[in-house]
């Protein structure tokens, strides 16, 4: 071991009768292989000592253990296994407390599982996640969960993979006993010495009687995760295995999950969800940021109070920051500060704050004005007014000589060029582009658009300010639309092409929910507004190449005035107060008088060829953004797809999923459809040279570090 590097195992002690076990591995804890080693060296040690009584499993640091090491997911698993070292503790013949703060997640729980008692700070969180990897818990989780909570608790943490906190775990039964004090060991060592005491013996959860069968409650759930999972098999497989529970003896059970476990932990998606895991972390990590200190942030400006801009505001202030809000007039003002308290009163509806905090949030934290120069001193401007060029170039001349000198000075635009925008200010070192997407406080990507003179230290700023709004953010560079609307342009376009070649709008948007998005293009289409693509469409149509085929039927829709969810009519019809419609009728009608006037003799697609097609122009867009620089590596663009446009995470994200199917085949497609349309399906260079040299888009990641 070198000088200055911490050991990685487990710290053993007895006092007065208590082994304690102090799993050391920073900075989460994880059960690495030297951790596993380490427990069965110290297990064997406690169980020869005659003056050990009970034993007390604890975490050093931040918290209990928080799961399985991630620096060896990709090696082949070494004894001792986690099931067998569970197994142990739970048949060690002396009892065990597991004493948790922090995190007790995945492998870390089922250790606690393992345990006979189980204690923990009121700060504890408490889940199985593994279902979010695409596999279940396949160390007893699946089997001793529902014995200890129920069928129904047990059903909702493991299929969702969400945590529960400490007093949610003692109300069902998870854990025994909150603990006050902030040292757990010494809380651990008391609880045991009482126990002791009081002559109690091992309580071993697999003993405990299995949950009743409830045929009622396992249809209702099979129905809810099979619609919820949109593919996804892993949550389908944790509602077998929990079902196993009320069916077979645990020891059956026990063998049963572990097959599911390696069933899941051998498919695709698993390999996809361990990809977006890694690509989340691998994000911020871009080596323009390396020393780079990000300004000082607690004041932000958003100018617009719109939909976008409201969301942005209240995304601002829920997170702690102090907020100014600008608006022209009183009117707009009292529309924006409604926009603002409704996303409120739902956080509050959701549980998500209580309505003292809300309450207190809106008259501290939030500032409405009308007047521009009340931006004079915060620390960031989020630009969120209409979206053209000259409109935000006035705004940003007159922030230009309102806010302070080192003021971040961003724009929310969805496609504009934002060199233009910071030219006509004297300090284009401090503009940035911040695109969010709607709705703001509810969306997690934030696209960091950094403009050619922006300087370092306002990208790091743009990073911050993402964490502090815990947004999941992407770098992109400066083009029409940056990196995800510029690929969304291109797949809406292969989707209209295939409804023009003989497709109803209707038939793609189900191809595409069966692939796993949770709404169809035209959907989306509907959700956006129809005025807002057709706004686009008019604004690019002085550049757009003559030999660019351009579909009218959704120009059609606009001209009826139907555009969307917003007038309850576009390409479907909604009911008033809903969001889900049924087929409008006359869009079928509009397409079909369109393929007349082309001479378009209509053909029927299989859901197979619609995605082939989606998917290979969605695709070779996204090759595309990384040849000229907008994206820096792969990952970026499938973390795009994922957190913006609703790709299907259990997919891995466009190139991940390119690479699963393979480039040679994704070009082949490319190259077939480009005899009938060879302007729009142009191969990208970079895709053509990663299949002339036999490589793979995740060959351009680095997800090592």
């Amino acid at each position: 071991m070198h000088k200055g590097e911490v050991r990685s195992g487990i710290d053993y002690k007895v006092v007065d009768g208590v082994a304690l076990f102090t799993v050391s591995n920073p900075p989460v804890n994880a059960l690495s292989h030297a951790v596993r080693v380490d427990l069965e060296k110290n297990l064997k040690l406690a169980a020869e000592d005659e003056t050990v009584k009970a034993i007390v499993l604890t975490g050093q640091g931040r918290g209990f253990i928080a799961g399985a090491d991630i620096r060896e997911f990709k090696k082949p698993p070494q004894p001792p296994h986690l099931n067998e070292l569970i197994s142990g503790l739970e048949d060690n013949g002396k009892i065990v407390i597991a004493a948790i703060h922090g995190a007790a997640l995945g492998g870390g729980l089922e250790m606690a599982l393992g345990c006979h008692y189980r204690i923990a700070h009121p700060k504890s969180l408490l889940g199985l996640p593994e279902v979010n990897l695409g596999i279940l818990p396949g160390a007893g989780g699946t089997q001793r969960l529902p014995r200890l909570v129920g069928l129904e608790k047990a059903l909702g943490m493991i299929t969702t993979g969400r945590p529960i906190k400490a007093n949610d775990a003692l109300a069902c039964g998870l854990i025994d006993q909150i603990s006050e004090g902030d040292d757990m060991a010494a809380a651990g060592i008391a609880f045991a010495k009482s126990l002791i005491s009081e002559g109690k013996k091992p309580r071993a959860v697999s003993a405990l009687p299995a949950p009743a069968d409830d045929p009622e409650l396992f249809a209702t759930w099979e129905k809810k995760v099979a619609r919820s999972a949109r593919g996804q098999k892993s949550p389908v497989l944790c509602v077998e295995s929990i079902k196993n529970v009320t069916q077979m003896p645990f020891e059956q059970g026990l063998k049963r999950e572990r097959e599911l476990f390696l069933q899941l932990k051998n498919d695709e998606q698993h390999s996809a969800l361990s990809y977006a895991f890694f690509s989340d972390r691998a994000l911020g990590r871009l080596p323009e940021l390396e020393g780079v200190k990000a300004r000082e942030i607690q004041t932000v400006g958003v100018i617009g109070g719109g939909t976008m801009g409201a969301g942005i505001a209240t995304s601002a202030v829920m997170n702690g920051l102090i907020v100014t809000l600008i608006e022209q007039n009183e009117d707009a003002l009292d529309k924006a500060f409604g926009r603002i308290s409704k996303n409120f009163a739902a956080a509050v509806k959701r549980g998500k704050m209580s309505q003292e905090r809300a309450d207190k949030l809106l008259s501290k934290s939030l500032h409405m004005s009308a007047d521009l120069n009340d931006l004079a001193n915060v620390d960031v401007v989020v630009e969120a007014v209409f979206e053209k060029l000259e409109v935000k170039q006035e705004v940003f001349g007159r922030l230009d000589k309102i806010c302070k000198q080192g003021a971040v000075l961003a724009t929310n635009t969805s496609y504009l060029d934002v060199n233009k925008i910071a030219d006509v200010t004297s300090r284009p070192q401090d503009v940035i582009g911040l695109h969010f997407f709607s709705p703001a406080h509810v969306m997690k990507l934030l696209e960091i658009v950094i403009a050619d003179k922006t300087a370092p230290e306002v990208t790091a700023t743009g990073f911050k300010l993402a964490k502090i709004m815990k947004k999941v953010a992407v770098r992109a560079g400066v083009c029409d639309g940056f990196i995800g609307n510029r690929i969304l342009t291109k797949y809406r376009a292969a989707a209209e092409e295939v409804v023009l070649a003989g497709a109803t709008p209707f038939e793609v948007d189900a191809a595409i929910k069966g692939f796993g998005f949770p709404m169809g293009t035209f959907e989306v289409s509907d959700l956006a507004g129809i005025d807002i693509g057709y706004m686009t469409r008019q604004r690019r149509a002085s550049t757009r190449d003559k030999r660019e085929r351009v579909y009218s039927y959704s120009d059609r829709l606009y001209e009826q005035g139907w555009y969307g969810q917003k007038t309850g009519k576009g390409f479907y019809i909604y009911e008033a107060g809903t969001h889900k419609g049924v087929p409008n009728p006359e869009v079928n009608k509009i397409v079909e008088a369109e393929r007349k006037e082309r001479g378009i003799i209509p053909r029927k697609f299989s859901a197979e060829e619609i995605i082939d097609r989606y998917m290979a122009a969605m695709i070779n867009e996204a090759a595309k953004v990384l040849e000229d620089g907008i994206a820096l590596r792969p990952l970026d663009v499938d973390m795009t797809l994922l957190y913006g446009y609703g790709f299907p995470r259990w997919r891995g994200g466009p190139l991940h999923y390119a690479d699963h199917v393979g480039l040679p085949k994704i070009l082949a497609r490319i190259e077939e459809y480009a005899k009938d349309y060879e302007y729009f399906w142009q191969p990208s260079k970079l895709l053509k040279k990663l299949v002339d040299e036999g490589k793979t888009f995740s060959s351009l990641n680095d997800l090592a570090k």
